[in-house]
């Protein structure tokens, strides 16, 4: 029973290491795909700089990013 479990994580931690490993170069052609606008991190700027004006209005500071407490006098 225990060689069983034992064996049987053994093979699911092998399985997961197993993609994290480094499939190769990225390919001329294949970079066109990671450069579309859509594979961002932030995602659309337009709509990031809208999230960000409601934020520092509603936080009622210069920015709304870093600044600790708000305009209503809560922490």
């Amino acid at each position: 029973m225990k060689k069983t479990v034992l064996s049987l994580l053994a093979i699911t931690t092998l399985s997961w290491l197993g993609g994290c490993s480094s499939p190769g170069n990225v390919n001329a052609w294949e970079k066109g795909n990671l450069a579309k606008p859509i594979m961002t991190f932030e995602g659309d700027p337009l709509e990031q700089r809208l999230v960000q004006h409601t934020y520092a209005s509603k936080e009622n500071s210069s920015g709304g990013y870093g600044v600790g407490g708000g305009g209503c006098g809560c922490n």
